[in-house]
């Protein structure tokens, strides 16, 4: 602008400014230390929409490839035809460990992990690195949040509450959050008619502190309670065929009260002595500590009904197929402490990125059982003696165990080319329990034929050292010789992102086989795992999952997937006396037969819209399928278990609206004035309805033949809840 005029005058111009667009040339960020890794990345965002029964953070590994379910109640979960203790669970690097004694979904609290804490997660389903420890299954990687400004976020709904506190300083930051839940009225949807009074309770602190730009010190602190009470009044299920339905009425006397708790903590020194090098030095504590007592005396009756009856339903009882009474006894506790010292080095040399590191863990463990039960089904019972009677599941130990166990790993990723990636590693175990030295080398290779392809390839040989719950036999007693379990896996896979439907679209396949020739063989009733310790078995797991995913709708998420396997095993030296044709005893060797995860097929689905014309009202749609479950009377061999939980199936929704959400036609000033984010949701869990069986309970009739009743899981239930995000200072 040129102009010119005399001192001290004042000159006023309009000036209007033309746009001019210019396109700027796209930017491609591609993390391949991400990549190089044979895990997904969890959608954070997506979990605090998932409608979920638990309001535990694992509810949305649920909706990954590869992940079996069948319990809404519970944290846990299969992996690839394997059980919930080959799972590991890493905090900030921190691996974390479960109650034991849990025997049921409804006894389960809130687990470790918490929701609003978490910036970023990472699963494998098999095929993970040599950096984490030796477990079969799979890894979860959650890292907690590095908080740059304030943020406060409460949520209050029927299920429960929760409260957190982010703050960040000028050389440190604080999490710190409470949550508390009540799930009372889900459980009251059973069958088992009673007074529920859950109550659990999480209180975690993590904080951080930067004495300079190399060096800062991290301490993660946590108490968590868990308390259970039933006062058990009756039940009425039913169960049978369309032509000869069965139904079972019981009264009950007596009660169950569960304790669990947990506490402890990490303190983890940070060092980062140049740009090459990251240090961590991580020691960890923690108890648990569980109590287990009920006393349960049931009285029932089979009925047949008539199911002609023209009323609508069913009808009156048409017979009586037997009367009889059970009754559950346990004082049960089990106090595991476990003390942890690790290194852990991540260093960078040319082209080369190192990771190694040592750690030695001591586990001790304090177990008391005194558990019994029987069943009545004629009037009495008969003692084994003149002097003695025989209970069912009999248990009485007394056991005081230690486990000193050190491991070390090295890991060497490297870049081939600028399409070629390799990964190689190897760890060493050796506990003082089992006084093996295990080695586990471990391989991934990664191949991007075209910017948006991707395939991976994986080989290891994955150990799982003896735990006191693998070595502890179903009369309590510990077998002190059991060695590691072993398993050899390869797995193919094969990523590509495409433009489909509108937006951008993942999609994600592996197929995968593992042969272990060294098993310890279990048995599952509910969410309880009971090694036979004293068996050895071997099997193979082959499979493929599938998974797509994107954006359906601007800024929200959806998933489909769905995953194939089978999981079978032979334990070895098993066999059984049958009478052949000829009234000859013949000894037959069952070989191999379905693990108790063989889960042929699993689906699931979390879709997500929006109200087209009113942007801000969200739906999120939730839905699980698995196929059947094999399973057997407990008094009978496993060679028997012809017998299945039928399919799980089920579908939860929520519905919600984001107040203050960018594209609110109005905004209350109110809320605007001190809130970032007020969301409310509305549920209705199982939406069907759907009666889900989870496990079985065997009775006798007067002749001693057994039922298996089954025991259905929770029902349909309407959920409310709001969540508000304050503003920070």
């Amino acid at each position: 602008i040129k102009f010119s005029e005399s001192k001290g005058s004042e000159i006023t111009k309009n000036i209007i400014l033309k746009p001019d667009i210019k396109e700027l040339k796209t930017v491609k960020v591609v993390n391949k230390q991400t990549q190089l890794n044979n895990a997904q990345s969890v959608g954070i965002i997506d979990v605090a929409s998932l409608p979920t029964v638990s309001m535990n953070f694992e509810a949305v590994l649920k909706t990954l490839p590869g992940v079996s379910t069948n319990n809404e109640l519970s944290s846990q979960y299969s992996v690839r035809g394997g059980n919930f203790d080959e799972n590991l669970i890493y905090v900030n690097d921190i691996e974390i460990s479960r109650p034991i004694l849990i025997r049921n979904g409804q006894q389960e609290g809130l687990s470790f992990i918490n929701p609003d804490f978490v910036s970023s997660a990472r699963f494998s389903a098999g095929g993970f690195n040599a950096r984490y420890n030796d477990k079969l299954s799979s890894v979860l990687d959650v890292r907690y949040n590095k908080p740059d400004s304030n943020e406060y976020i409460l949520t209050a709904g029927l299920m429960g509450i929760s409260a957190t506190a982010k703050k960040s300083f000028k050389n440190s930051h604080l999490l710190l959050g409470f949550r508390r839940k009540d799930n009372r009225n889900i459980l009251a949807t059973q069958d088992t008619r009673g007074s529920y009074r859950p109550s659990f309770n999480d209180l975690q602190a993590l904080y951080q502190h930067n004495f300079s730009s190399k060096f800062s010190i991290n301490t993660l602190l946590n108490f968590n309670s868990g308390s259970f009470r039933l006062v058990p009044e009756s039940r009425e299920t039913q169960f049978g065929t369309i032509n000869t339905p069965i139904r079972l009425k019981v009264d009950y006397e007596g009660q169950e009260i569960d304790d669990y708790y947990t506490y402890g903590g990490a303190v983890t020194g940070l060092f980062n002595p140049n740009k090459d090098v990251s240090i961590k030095w991580i020691n960890s504590y923690f108890e648990i500590a569980e109590r287990e007592k009920f006393d349960i005396d049931g009285n029932y009756v089979f009925e047949e009904i008539d199911s002609d009856y023209g009323g609508g339903g069913f009808g009156p009882v048409r017979k009586n197929r037997g009367l009889g009474s059970y009754y559950s006894y346990a004082r049960n506790s089990l106090n595991s402490t476990i003390a942890s010292t690790e290194l852990k080095v991540e260093q960078r040399v040319g082209k080369h990125d190192f990771t190694y590191g040592a750690r030695f863990e001591q586990a001790k463990f304090v177990d008391k059982m005194n558990e019994y039960s029987y069943i009545d089904s004629a009037g009495y019972i008969l003692p084994s003696s003149t002097n003695s009677f025989t209970f069912e599941n009999a248990i009485f130990s007394n056991n005081n165990l230690k486990i000193n166990s050190i491991s070390a790993y090295l890991q060497d990723s490297y870049a081939i080319s600028s399409k070629t990636d390799i990964q190689f590693g190897a760890r060493v175990n050796y506990n003082d329990l089992s006084g093996e030295v295990l080695v586990s080398p471990r391989l991934l290779m990664l191949y991007r034929p075209e910017e948006y392809k991707l395939w991976r390839f994986t080989a290891g040989i994955y150990r799982q050292a003896p735990s006191y719950r693998s070595i502890r036999g179903l009369d309590g007693s510990l077998f002190l010789n059991q060695k590691a379990q072993r398993s050899y896996n390869v797995s193919a896979g094969y990523d590509v992102a495409f433009t489909g439907l509108g937006t951008r679209l993942k999609f994600t396949s592996e197929v995968y086989y593992k042969y272990a020739d060294r098993m310890i063989p279990y048995t599952i009733d509910n969410v309880r795992i009971k090694y036979l310790a004293t068996e050895i078995a071997k099997g193979h797991t082959y499979g493929a999952d599938f998974s797509l995913g994107g954006e359906l709708v601007k800024d929200l998420m959806s998933f489909f997937r769905v995953s194939f396997l089978s999981a079978n095993q032979d334990v070895i030296g098993d066999s059984y006396v049958k009478r052949d044709a000829n009234g000859q005893n013949q000894t037959i060797y069952p070989g191999y037969l379905k693990r108790p995860t063989d889960q042929r097929v699993n689906f699931s689905m979390f879709f997500q819209d929006r109200l087209f014309n009113s942007p801000t009202y969200k739906v999120h749609l939730n839905l699980l399928y698995g196929s059947r479950l094999p399973i057997g009377s407990p008094q009978i061999a496993t060679y028997t278990d012809d017998f299945s939980i039928p399919a799980y199936r089920r579908i939860d929704i929520g519905f919600s609206n984001d107040f203050l959400d960018m594209q609110a036609v109005k905004k209350p000033q109110f809320l605007s004035k001190y809130f970032s984010s007020v969301v409310a949701y509305a549920e209705v869990f199982n939406l069907l309805n759907i009666n889900n069986t989870v496990s079985y309970l065997w009775l006798k009739d007067v002749n001693n033949v057994s039922y298996g009743i089954p025991n259905y899981l929770t029902g349909r239930q309407l959920n409310f809840k709001l969540v508000f995000k304050l503003k920070g200072n």
